[in-house]
């Protein structure tokens, strides 16, 4: 797969070592691009599209990417920002993966279900960009009936 990319995403993939994963953000940015109609741009290392403002209920703000993931040596992190118990029913389906508080950890797409990671990717960004969304994964998953913590910061573009 041949795409045009910008200088510092093309960096970005030449500097992972796994050559599934590295064709994997291809696929991924592929797929990115189609749902969310802006171009990739990166964040330290994450490969975002799009952006959205989020304020803590503590008054600490920021923009983070609206959808994004990274290619990490051990899989590629999908970043879901309105957490992952969103789509629980749909993870079912999707294949071999992992999860976090806001994250989806595939080691390989050409073992997941494209079609599900694809209606995820669309139902995330859109509700991330609806313009009501101002919360993070952190305080938008939490079950343990503790207040969120504030987590880092996001990265900088």
């Amino acid at each position: 797969m041949t795409l045009h990319l910008p200088p510092e995403i093309a960096e970005r993939i030449e500097t992972v070592t796994h050559a599934g994963r590295r064709a994997d953000a291809l696929t991924l940015i592929e797929m990115l691009r189609e749902i969310t109609g802006v171009e990739p741009t990166l964040w330290k290392g994450i490969i975002g599209f799009g952006e959205y403002h989020y304020r803590y209920a503590s008054g600490h703000s920021g923009t983070a990417p609206a959808a994004g993931f990274a290619p990490r040596a051990g899989a590629s992190v999908i970043y879901l920002p309105d957490g992952i118990d969103t789509y629980a029913a749909e993870l079912a389906g999707l294949g071999p993966h992992k999860t976090g508080v806001g994250c989806l950890y595939i080691a390989r797409l050409d073992r997941t279900n494209l079609s599900v990671l694809e209606d995820i990717l669309a139902r995330s960004f859109a509700a991330v960009t609806a313009g009501t969304f101002t919360q993070r994964a952190r305080e938008s998953s939490g079950t343990s009936g503790r207040p969120p913590l504030d987590p880092p910061a996001p990265p900088a573009r």
